[in-house]
């Protein structure tokens, strides 16, 4: 006699497979959830971080301004005396000067002006300048030329960056762009004057 051949339990195999999808779909789903809440816990925390550095950034804003004024209330005072042990003599200080020109375009601020009859010493004071501090003083320079030169002001001018941190590579920087440089030495400062292959810059 031949062997009864095993009929297969379509039905049977078919609920199998159907309840196979079903599982794979529900993980699926699962999967797609968790992901979702993954990505909004990192957007919320990438928007906790955005706050955190604008409360920040307006924060170290306010504590620059006010080592911005420590500073000039420490400098201003002497900065007659120093500049005249390297033979100046300026006669008059001027803080936080602007010039505005509509007429002309030449829109500056000067945090001190100090002047005499044939020279003018523009000095800028930063918590701690940059390159771009100091390309923005030579821009400035160049703007109060150009406002001098419409005044019939023959005056040499010259310039001056202040700070209470200066690293080596923005000193060198400014002295070689022509500026002095004035930075804290124990309880007053020092000015540095351009030499050797620097030499102070006249506009």
């Amino acid at each position: 006699m031949e062997a009864a051949q095993t009929v297969p339990d379509w039905k049977a195999a078919a609920d199998e497979i159907w309840a196979m999808m079903k599982e794979t779909d529900r993980r699926m789903k699962e999967t797609d959830r968790r992901m979702k809440e993954t990505d909004r816990q990192i957007e919320e925390t990438a928007r906790q971080m955005r706050e955190t550095d604008k409360r920040l950034d307006k924060q170290l804003g306010k504590l620059g301004n006010r080592f911005g004024e420590m500073v000039e209330y420490m400098i201003v005072p002497n900065l007659v005396a120093k500049f005249h042990d390297l033979g100046f003599d300026f006669e008059k200080t001027h803080r936080d000067l602007v010039i505005a020109s509509k007429t002309h375009r030449i829109f500056t601020e000067v945090d001190v002006f100090l002047e005499n009859g044939d020279k003018v010493m523009i000095v800028e004071i930063k918590t701690r300048p940059n390159i771009g501090d100091i390309n923005d003083h030579i821009e400035r320079m160049e703007k109060l030329r150009k406002d001098a030169d419409l005044h019939n002001d023959k005056r040499k001018y010259r310039g001056a960056i202040a700070g209470v941190v200066f690293g080596d590579s923005e000193k060198t920087y400014a002295l070689k762009k022509g500026f002095y440089v004035i930075e804290p030495s124990g309880d007053t400062f020092n000015i540095i004057e351009p030499k050797g292959g620097c030499h102070p810059r006249e506009w």
